[in-house]
């Protein structure tokens, strides 16, 4: 399996900052979900589709360091990367940089398959599997 990386640029909206315009930090772990389904999508992978055909992906870990504030109206280049081959779980490790370049952040999520069917734990599906390895 060779390491697949992704990269995404999102504009900082003036919702998502306080008067200050910092962006609230609560806003990172939308970032994070937005990068993880194109990274799916890169690798031909519809999360719809695997919804449709009950396999779910719940976060069951979500763990992000703080370096820079970014502001109203930057872009952010979100770097996705996955940390490890998945079994019944799979890990991401993100890169936030800022338009400037600046790290501003770093991530990392753990999310698990599951059985929808069954509300159980479950091995990634084949489809994933050979998505990965092609």
């Amino acid at each position: 399996m060779s390491v697949k990386i992704n990269e995404i640029q999102i504009k900082v909206r003036y919702a998502e900052t306080d008067q200050m315009g910092v962006v609230h930090h609560g806003n990172y772990a939308l970032y994070l979900e937005i990068a993880r389904i194109e990274w799916l999508r890169d690798l031909g992978i519809s999360y719809k589709k695997m919804e449709l055909d009950g396999i779910g992906l719940p976060v069951i870990s979500l763990q992000v360091n703080y370096k820079k504030s970014a502001y109203y109206d930057d872009v952010l280049t979100v770097k996705t990367t996955l940390a490890r081959p998945p079994s019944v779980s799979v890990e991401f490790d993100y890169e936030i940089v800022n338009n400037k370049g600046e790290i501003i952040a770093t991530a990392k999520t753990v999310l698990a398959f599951v059985d929808m069917k069954k509300n159980r734990p479950t091995r990634p599906p084949k489809f994933f599997m050979d998505a990965l390895n092609s």
